[in-house]
């Protein structure tokens, strides 16, 4: 591959070279490592907002006769300034799959209210440390939760969460998908939906909106794969006779690699346009990744470069358990040098120092030659990376920072 067009893909005004070093969110990359050391991430609140800004405006474009909410799914990424700063711009709620995010999302200031809870497989503890927040909105997943939740919350109104048997994932990533040919445990199908709709009304509790999460990271080669999953729940929701919302999940994707577009907004838009824009029905979207994932880099120490056989190895001082998406589902985190140097390229396998066989980080990555750089930083590392961090092999140390 052209190492011109290896490093072109992702470069744009806040993530670029300038005079051969690299830059982030007006930063010079080289003085952040400098500043913050190794096994640092670094999140540009600028680009978080910019990516909700787009978002919004593409709601608006699909002119939803019933408004629009956007919920950030805060399992991609819980750093707490981030969390604050994005309550205070007032621009979107949280999306919560346990018990303790809802707590830390109120610790950050967000109400109940401005959160919708999805989540399976509830313990009787979760379902009472729920309970004690009034306004927050429960989807239900299976029969056992409505039947649960009605304990709890009598005569409330709740959501269903859906299975279509059809999901969508970038590049058809079976690893990234809710819902498709095999049974999942996600959602209700429609072989139980019309007893999961008595069973609401038995328990006495309506059911005002369906939520339907069925796959993550699409592109917009994906798009057409979208418009058929949603045509499925339309199923679900005709149904339902007293419903005010549909949450359609998240699962909007950005590049990672030189193959890869960024995802057509305007398509999406109309998209939702064309199921949801006359139902009047509330429409809430679960960005996660799409908000936050290119508003991130990782920042970690070179430990060794060395060839072994016909490869040569470039050694990083943390491995795939701080930011598990490359090894899990096959996402690459692309490392970048924080100087181009001569700009003379060649191949390298980018591994970390878990001892582990899938502790590789890039397999083929052109990279300059690294003698006299330190650091290198991975791209893509706002979200679903440290938030899924473990201390595998007592590994697990790392920082957080933010740029405002």
């Amino acid at each position: 591959m052209d190492s011109g067009q290896y490093y072109a893909w992702w470069q744009r005004e806040d993530l670029c070279y300038r005079d051969g070093q690299l830059y982030f969110a007006g930063r010079a990359v080289g003085q952040l490592a400098a500043q913050f050391g190794s096994r640092s991430f670094v999140y540009s609140f600028p680009r978080v907002r910019e990516n909700m800004n787009r978002l919004h405006q593409a709601l608006e474009e699909a002119q939803l006769a019933g408004g629009y909410s956007l919920l950030y799914a805060m399992k991609a990424n819980r750093f707490v300034p981030l969390l604050t700063r994005l309550q205070e711009t007032g621009l979107c709620g949280i999306d919560a799959c346990s018990p303790n995010e809802v707590e830390l999302a109120v610790s950050c200031g967000f109400s109940p209210g401005d959160i919708s809870f999805t989540a399976g497989n509830l313990s009787r503890a979760d379902y009472e440390q729920l309970a004690r927040y009034e306004g927050l909105f429960m989807d239900c997943d299976s029969l056992h939760a409505i039947r649960s939740w009605a304990k709890y919350k009598p005569g409330s109104k709740i959501g269903i969460r859906i299975n279509p048997a059809a999901g969508v994932s970038r590049a058809a990533n079976s690893a990234l998908q809710y819902a498709g040919k095999n049974v999942t445990k996600f959602g209700i199908y429609q072989e139980q939906f019309d007893e999961a709709l008595a069973t609401a009304a038995d328990c006495g509790l309506t059911v005002a909106k369906i939520h339907f999460h069925t796959g993550c990271g699409y592109l917009t080669p994906q798009l057409n794969q979208l418009d058929e999953v949603i045509q499925r729940c339309m199923w679900f929701i005709k149904r339902c006779d007293r419903l005010e919302k549909v949450n359609i999940g998240g699962g909007l994707g950005v590049p990672h690699n030189v193959s890869d577009q960024a995802l057509d907004l305007h398509q999406w838009a109309a998209i939702l346009k064309k199921h949801f824009s006359d139902t009047g029905l509330h429409l809430e979207v679960e960005p996660g990744e799409y908000l936050l994932k290119d508003a991130g880099i990782l920042m970690l120490e070179k430990t060794l470069t060395e060839k072994k056989k016909d490869t040569y190895f470039l050694g990083l001082d943390a491995g795939f358990n701080l930011a598990p998406e490359p090894a899990y589902y096959q996402l690459p985190l692309q490392p970048v040098p924080l100087s181009l140097g001569d700009e003379r390229f060649s191949p390298m396998r980018v591994v970390g120092n878990i001892n582990e066989a899938i502790d590789v980080w890039y397999d083929e990555s052109w990279m300059p030659n690294m003698e006299g750089q330190e650091y290198v930083a991975l791209i893509n590392a706002g979200a679903y990376s440290s938030s899924m961090a473990s201390n595998h092999c007592m590994r697990g140390q790392f920082k957080e920072f933010l740029l405002t």
